[in-house]
């Protein structure tokens, strides 16, 4: 199993090193934060671009690619800052077994787990709070097998795979990795409901809170 915690206190707000952390709330993302997934990616330097996609694909692309994602088939998890900016993107994509695959899982399906973080955001465990989460659906809905490709310099992705305890294969400049996941029982579920709620919260509270902002502006002639 992972050595990652998947039933982190999703409020614990102290590091390992008893220094404070940020509490990284992960919300799922819908149709309504399309717009504020390509500001996330176009927003992303071309460095970061080459290692979220394999390569620096242009804004047009970046926007193809957010309006292509099929919300009632993948996945999709957020991290919104105290400004309620979207910082952190990790894409959970499913798709059948493949023969390529067979070996690894029984299941009917794997998952493919993608992420980038805004330069602003790092350093906070984000990432891997994301993967985390990422892992824990997974389980709950009867896939057994996360799946990681990316380029072998991508050392945020490599770290995250580490931490996970997955197995790694290099190739060429790439790396695929695998997680083996174990079956959902009754805490994994309520652990993934309770991260929603918490994260649901938060989301309401910064989109009001940024709504109210925009209000007053208008009222006392701001720009």
């Amino acid at each position: 199993m992972s050595s990652i915690d998947l039933f982190q206190n999703p409020l614990r707000r102290w590091g390992k090193d008893g220094k404070r952390r940020p509490t990284v709330l992960v919300k799922e993302l819908r149709e309504r934060d399309r717009r504020r997934m390509v500001k996330h990616f176009i927003g992303l330097e071309d460095s970061d671009r080459l290692l979220r996609f394999g390569t620096v694909l242009p804004d047009e692309q970046v926007e193809n690619y957010v309006n292509r994602i099929a919300f009632s088939r993948d996945m999709v998890f957020g991290v919104y800052n105290r400004m309620f900016k979207l910082v952190a993107v990790g894409h959970l994509a499913f798709a059948p077994r493949d023969e390529s695959k067979s070996a690894i899982t029984e299941k009917d399906r794997v998952a493919e787990f993608g992420v980038s973080v805004s330069r602003s955001a790092r350093g906070l465990g984000i990432g891997s709070k994301l993967f985390e989460r990422a892992a824990i659906h997974c389980r709950n809905n009867d896939v057994d097998t996360l799946y990681m490709h990316c380029l072998s310099s991508n050392k945020t992705m490599m770290h995250i795979a580490k931490k996970a305890g997955m197995e790694i294969h290099r190739d060429y400049g790439e790396a695929d990795a695998y997680l083996k996941l174990l079956p959902a029982n009754p805490a994994s579920m309520l652990q993934e409901a309770l991260d929603e709620q918490f994260a649901t919260l938060d989301y309401t509270l910064k989109a009001n809170k940024r709504i109210a902002a925009k209000w007053f502006d208008r009222l006392t002639g701001r720009k």
